[in-house]
């Protein structure tokens, strides 16, 4: 059984707070070995480890932009063990995921404008006393809830490591949305378990920026 140590609850507690230091990446050429299939999507796409009809992504609710990165991230890996505690912008393959979107624009024939996104990434730690069950339960039903509410574009979360500390990252098309994705009782009931589930939690927000005709890209704090 997969058990999420990063309740959405927690994930989409926000401040106003903007500023940080950006880190800007010129796109790769992706060049593939055989003439690229003519574009084709499928409406549903699974964005987390839940993979029932209620936690998936319909893409027909989205912009272009959104959905070509939506589809990019299926691709998204962790890239080091410590990920816990690693800078987030080394933690998972950004790189090879905007790449991907220049890859699936030009097979579309898609212009691409300039869009940011908006990233939460939570820290955690948890007691031995945590009950697994119990997180596992509460962060499925907020993700169908959030899911439902919309603009959701990726989950992600890591097993815990020796102590307890892991690492849960959201992608969501804006800031809006993530707070609407959190309104709901699913979350209220998530975020008044955190305390006595969490020994310590911690949230960084994160602003994904992919540049016109994604020539570059960049991941700020937002």
């Amino acid at each position: 059984m997969t058990i999420s140590q990063g309740p959405l609850s927690v994930a989409v507690s926000f401040s106003s707070d903007k500023g940080g230091h950006a880190s800007v990446d010129p796109i790769p050429e992706i060049r593939s070995p055989h003439k690229p299939e003519p574009f084709e999507q499928q409406r549903y796409l699974i964005v987390s480890p839940y993979i029932e009809q209620e936690h998936l992504l319909d893409l027909e609710s989205l912009d272009v932009e959104n959905q070509l990165l939506a589809i990019a991230l299926t691709k998204l890996k962790c890239l080091r063990s410590d990920y816990a505690t690693a800078p987030y912008l080394e933690t998972f393959n950004w790189a090879e995921i905007v790449g991907t979107v220049k890859v699936l624009a030009r097979e579309r024939a898609h212009e691409w404008k300039e869009t940011s996104f908006f990233v939460v990434a939570f820290r955690s730690q948890i007691p031995p006393t945590t009950v697994y069950a119990e997180l596992g339960a509460l962060d499925k039903a907020a993700h169908a809830e959030a899911t439902a509410s919309g603009g959701f574009l990726k989950y992600w979360f890591g097993t815990p490591d020796a102590v307890g500390r892991n690492l849960a990252t959201c992608i969501w098309r804006s800031q809006e949305d993530a707070k609407k994705g959190g309104a709901g009782p699913a979350h209220r009931e998530a975020a008044g378990s955190a305390r006595s589930l969490y020994s310590f939690w911690k949230i960084d927000r994160h602003r994904l920026t992919i540049h016109d005709d994604i020539v570059s890209w960049e991941l700020s704090t937002w």
